[in-house]
């Protein structure tokens, strides 16, 4: 029964296909009741197809009449064409979207191999310029790059983790920086913002082939190869009169513009020069919690922070006009002047000097570093005269560079009581590991006094061997330190080296 049922459908379609005469032709064919010989097919089949044609169009031409004939049949049926025409019209237009949206995707995922053209919001709109000094470049001897990509072939990395460390995210899960807080002899603290190992590695390279290689004017100390706290305590030897400044929140002062300009003082793009200031910079983060989840939320500008490698020699290059214009102030005066990095030094050269040279050296130094974008302190001035300890850095410098006497009486008491009772509740300025602090409180001793020095080292170095306190973690705290010791200025490490006891 079902088989006749699908018998019967097809012969129906084959006769809607073609006509009736022509179905009962090919059948009567197909039985064998007419061959080719007697009948001439051939005209047969092209007048029933003619007919059959005919027969169509004249149906056609019914049904157009009928739908004429009915306003609202045609109505139905316009509609009907339209709904038709539209659904073709919209799956085209979906497919050309797609095949749109696969092109853009591909492009995208080509042009992320190798440039990057987004780096968070308000930092992306200089990205375009590729545009390098290669001449001012070259002249200094630093390496030509003009772009992302150049960027990262230089430092060995990848396009996509370039962009991974230098994209600014106002929230965010991930923080490339480990922050902890020091306390200040002053009072209060100093946030120190540590860089995690991936960014520490660029920050690493951006220093040494970038940022150590421009000149530094001569009177810098700080985080300069060749100088130190020493070197800058001794052009003061023994002066009439001393003066210390302090730049007030020195590093947070510096925000991402002026590091930016830094980068493209030396004659970089605007890209590569956008990418080095993210890398060297941090955003103000507060901790906030989420439905479970922990995000650090960028805070306004971004700023050096003090932990970076760069920060120090960042600083240098920015402060070189600043540096030249109180050199001249000093010199017209008959003082000498250096700084290591947020300290000001002054001292009187001629014997002769009045408070009338003191004065004027305090007016227009205040107004010079005032108009360097920078701050004084106003409650770290010391002005200190023959007769008064006078400190330069941390260092003595009335007769010779030395250190306190006091310090050193106080530390040679300190090691006693290490000695005698052990090192449980002992501390050396603050908490912290006292191995370390004390590791690092005679080394600083040689670099001042290798004579005095050496005695303290071998002291401190039979303490360490008492309390197991092996080579390896003498070595493994220096690299730390190394790496970012040029971050901070003096009287910081103490506290710092008890965060990396651990």
């Amino acid at each position: 029964m079902e088989d006749s049922r699908e018998r019967r459908q097809e012969i129906y379609d084959r006769i809607k296909n073609s006509s009736k005469n022509e179905y009962i032709l090919s059948e009567m064919k197909r039985l064998g009741f007419w061959n080719d010989e007697t009948v001439d097919f051939k005209a047969v089949n092209q007048f029933f197809k003619d007919e059959g044609e005919l027969s169509r169009k004249i149906q056609e031409k019914l049904r157009a009449k009928k739908i004429l004939d009915n306003p609202e049949a045609f109505i139905a049926q316009k509609h009907k064409e339209r709904k038709l025409a539209s659904k073709l019209k919209q799956k085209e237009n979906k497919e050309k979207r797609e095949q749109a949206r696969k092109d853009k995707a591909a492009k995208w995922a080509k042009i992320k191999q190798t440039d990057i053209i987004y780096l968070g919001e308000n930092y992306s709109h200089e990205l375009n310029n590729k545009l390098s000094d290669a001449k001012r470049l070259k002249s200094q001897g630093l390496p030509v790059l003009e772009s992302a990509n150049d960027v990262a072939k230089a430092m060995g990395i990848s396009i996509g983790e370039l962009r991974f460390l230098a994209f600014s995210r106002k929230n965010s899960k991930i923080s490339h920086y480990k922050r902890f807080k020091v306390a200040k002899k002053s009072g209060g603290h100093r946030l120190i913002s540590a860089p995690m190992p991936k960014l520490k590695k660029a920050q690493i390279w951006i220093l040494e082939e970038v940022l150590n290689k421009p000149e530094v004017h001569q009177n810098a100390h700080g985080c300069v190869a060749g100088k130190s706290i020493k070197t800058n305590a001794e052009p003061h030897v023994g002066k009439v009169v001393v003066i210390n400044q302090d730049l007030k929140n020195f590093f947070p002062s510096i925000t991402y513009n002026r590091i930016k300009g830094v980068f493209h003082s030396l004659g970089y793009s605007d890209q590569v020069a956008v990418i080095f200031a993210l890398l060297c910079s941090e955003p103000k983060i507060t901790d906030v919690s989420l439905l479970g989840e922990n995000y650090f939320a960028q805070r306004g500008d971004r700023f050096l922070p003090q932990g970076s490698p760069c920060s120090p020699a960042i600083t240098n290059i920015l402060c070189r006009r600043m540096d030249f214009r109180l050199s001249g102030l000093a010199k017209k005066y008959n003082f000498n002047y250096t700084r290591y990095v947020d300290d000001l030094t002054f001292s009187a050269i001629d014997s002769s000097v009045d408070n009338a040279a003191i004065t004027q050296i305090l007016k227009y130094s205040r107004l010079i570093v005032k108009d360097e974008n920078f701050v004084l302190h106003p409650e770290k001035l010391r002005v200190m005269k023959k007769g008064v300890r006078q400190e330069v850095t941390g260092v003595v410098v009335n007769e010779k560079a030395n250190i306190s006497k006091k310090t050193l009486k106080r530390f040679r008491a300190l090691l006693y009581q290490i000695e005698k009772d052990g090192i449980k509740g002992k501390q050396w300025n603050r908490p912290g590991n006292v191995l370390a602090q004390i590791d690092g409180f005679a080394n600083f001793i040689y670099q001042i006094d290798p004579i005095k020095g050496a005695k303290y080292k071998s002291q401190v170095a039979l303490i360490l061997a008492t309390h197991n306190y092996k080579e390896s973690h003498r070595k493994q705290y220096a690299d730390k330190k190394k790496s970012v010791s040029k971050t901070a200025s003096k009287g910081v490490w103490a506290s710092i080296k008890s965060f990396f006891k651990k």
